[in-house]
């Protein structure tokens, strides 16, 4: 199984494999892990040699038809578990049809996959969870039990967003940033990750002199929340010139609040993640340094190729499983195989390059009303 994760238990996201002879039901769907498996093939598994890289994928996802010899020589069905339609739209608009894209490339006939939706319930999650091999994808499921785990670099995530608060300050002609540093939600091991790669760039700049710490915020992704958190410090603190935010969301309404202000553009660094479309306008405007893009692509042919790999029962490739993260509520902490992948700090010099030529954000939703100029100057086009 490929269980994707969202934020909570059931926020992961589950990629599943389900092995002939192995349990892997649904009560959601008849046509779930449980109705069917694929069957053996004259190929032995010892037989087949497929090594394929992490480099080889990019948006066309053709590097996934390398592995049809794995899809051949393999028994067993993919059920991929998607978290919810709620949390995040990309589950439904990206990550559904690139997993179906690359497991179809791969090889597997729609009888030896199914790409499903939990709906936020994690009984359905659950339910999948029983005696089948898993891969984590996009967040590790602290104290579970998975083979695999597929996501981005998350603390490169954070270095990014560390290093685009720092070239931004630079760039804003900000002389000596006082910043108030926030975080993601504490029980967010993706947040704790983040936070360790962003505070591993301020952190010297703080102890030098060069910037100074104005203060932390308790953490969280509930954009009021984060609103409320900032006003409360930037209150007491007048002298907070920046404030380092870990996605475009709680962004989002800090900017509006600075704009309230009489903040101008390109004088207050401020940081996102996602490549949302108001982060992506924020950038456009002045009132963003930049964001962070993880191409959901990347994952989908990440996850795919494991699945692969498992259902031959073959050791994946280092050029594939190219590092590891700790499960730090297993005892002892364990260090989960995994892939992690390289995410791209996004700002008006690369945007028509990556998300729009990605079509990650649709160029119509992007250039409207005042950012249709603005989308001009930086190069984008309709």
């Amino acid at each position: 199984m490929i269980q994707v994760a969202r934020k909570g238990l059931a926020g992961t996201a589950a990629l599943a494999l389900c092995l002939v002879g192995a349990a892997c039901s649904s009560s959601s769907s008849s046509s779930s892990s449980s109705s069917a498996s694929a069957s053996a093939t004259s190929s032995s598994p010892s037989s087949v040699s497929v090594t394929i890289s992490i480099a080889q994928f990019d948006r066309t996802l053709s590097a996934l038809s390398a592995l049809k010899p794995l899809a051949a020589a393999g028994q067993g069905k993919v059920a991929v578990l998607l978290p919810d339609t709620v949390t995040s739209a990309r589950y439904v608009q990206f990550d559904a049809p690139y997993l179906t894209q690359a497991l179809t490339l791969a090889g597997l006939s729609t009888s030896q996959f199914t790409v499903q939706n939990a709906q936020g319930s994690d009984a359905t999650q659950l339910s999948k969870a029983h005696g089948v091999a898993v891969i984590d994808y996009d967040r590790l499921t602290l104290g579970g039990s998975r083979a695999y785990y597929v996501s981005f670099n998350n603390v490169l995530v954070g270095q990014k967003i560390g290093q685009g608060f720092v070239a931004c300050a630079t760039a804003w002609h900000v002389a000596k940033p006082n910043v108030l540093v926030m975080y993601g939600a504490p029980t967010d091991n993706n947040a704790t990750l983040f936070a360790e790669g962003y505070n591993g760039v301020l952190n010297p700049l703080f102890s030098g002199g060069t910037y100074v710490k104005v203060g932390n915020a308790a953490g969280t992704w509930d954009p009021p929340t984060a609103l409320s958190e900032f006003q409360q410090s930037f209150t007491a603190h007048r002298n907070i010139n920046s404030v380092l935010t870990p996605n475009d969301a709680n962004a989002a309404p800090i900017i509006h609040y600075l704009q309230t202000q009489g903040v101008k553009a390109k004088t207050f660094p401020v940081t996102g993640q996602d490549a949302s479309t108001v982060g992506l306008q924020n950038i456009l405007a002045g009132y963003q340094c930049g964001t962070v893009y993880k191409p959901i692509y990347l994952e989908a042919e990440a996850a795919a190729a494991l699945a692969m790999y498992m259902r031959a029962h073959k050791t994946p490739p280092a050029t594939l499983v190219n590092g590891s993260t700790n499960d730090t509520k297993a005892s002892p902490v364990l260090p989960v195989p995994s892939v992690l992948l390289t995410p791209k700090w996004v700002t008006t010099a690369n945007m028509e390059s990556t998300v729009v030529a990605d079509q990650f954000v649709k160029v119509a939703q992007l250039c409207v009303g005042t950012y249709a100029t603005l989308c001009t100057t930086y190069g984008i086009s309709l």
